[in-house]
């Protein structure tokens, strides 16, 4: 079988032909598919590294940004349909928890279980919060976006760049902050959450809530810092994220993997 290959969706880190499991990495607000591409390293042999790059941004910011979850949602899993030949887990932080969430009820729904999903900086999509940053003129989303400090403060310096983002940062503000979850069946995969303590974007309770979301095991990870604490602990992350994977599929097992 021909191995797919990096679209504009898609970027495939360092592939990994023979990996049993591939772990597609949804971004945050106003992310790129660039933030994990160092996530390799971290991970061993067993997991290939799929980026998700939205519109708006870097080599796509000269088209227009998705308007909707729903729209975001059905554009990713049309593109990961090609890369399902392998197990496939998610990965998304803030906006991406809840877009790899929807992801994983749409690949659910076209016969492709995710092997696991794992979730971070996000309370869980049954909980809702009125949320208004979308709605902020630029000074008012830049306070907002230091209030959940995440941004390396020498990037307000540079006028330039700041104005190249914000418009991403406003449309996915925008598409999280009207999203509104429909109830429906709990997904049937392994389910992993990741939280900061000083995140004031997700309370402990919100946090836990993840459970109903899941009939598989679960498991709740709270680690120090604000909104923006994966940066901080990619290497926990990592660990944790080949801890949570399933067993390897008879086919890959030998005695030298994990069990």
């Amino acid at each position: 079988m021909t191995e797919p290959q990096s679209t504009l969706w898609i970027r495939r880190f360092q592939p990994r032909p023979t990996a049993p499991f591939r772990l597609v990495c949804l971004p945050r607000a106003g992310g790129s598919a660039t933030f994990f591409a160092g996530l390799p390293m971290l991970l061993g042999p067993e997991v290939e590294v799929l980026g998700v790059q939205y519109p708006g941004r870097q080599d796509r910011r000269g088209e227009p940004c998705v308007e909707s979850m729903a729209e975001l949602t059905g554009a990713v899993v049309e593109e990961l349909l090609p890369w399902t030949d392998r197990p496939l887990a998610l990965f998304g932080h803030s906006l991406g928890a809840v877009l790899a969430f929807e992801v994983a009820r749409g690949l659910t729904g076209a016969g492709h279980v995710p092997a696991a999903l794992f979730v971070s900086g996000r309370r869980a999509p049954s909980r809702q919060r009125p949320e208004y940053a979308h709605r902020l003129d630029d000074d008012g989303l830049l306070r907002e976006i230091r209030r959940l400090s995440g941004t390396d403060d020498r990037v307000f310096a540079d006028e330039e760049l700041v104005r190249m983002v914000l418009p991403a940062i406003c449309a996915d503000f925008r598409i999280v902050e009207n999203y509104r979850y429909e109830p429906g069946p709990p997904l049937d995969c392994p389910l992993t959450v990741f939280t900061g303590t000083d995140d004031p974007k997700v309370s402990a309770d919100e946090a836990a809530a993840w459970r109903e979301h899941t009939t598989d095991t679960f498991a709740l990870h709270s680690l120090p810092g604000g909104h923006f604490f994966l940066t901080a602990h990619q290497e926990r992350v990592a660990e944790e994220v080949t801890k949570g994977l399933p067993p390897l599929p008879v086919r890959y097992r030998d005695p030298a993997r994990r069990p």
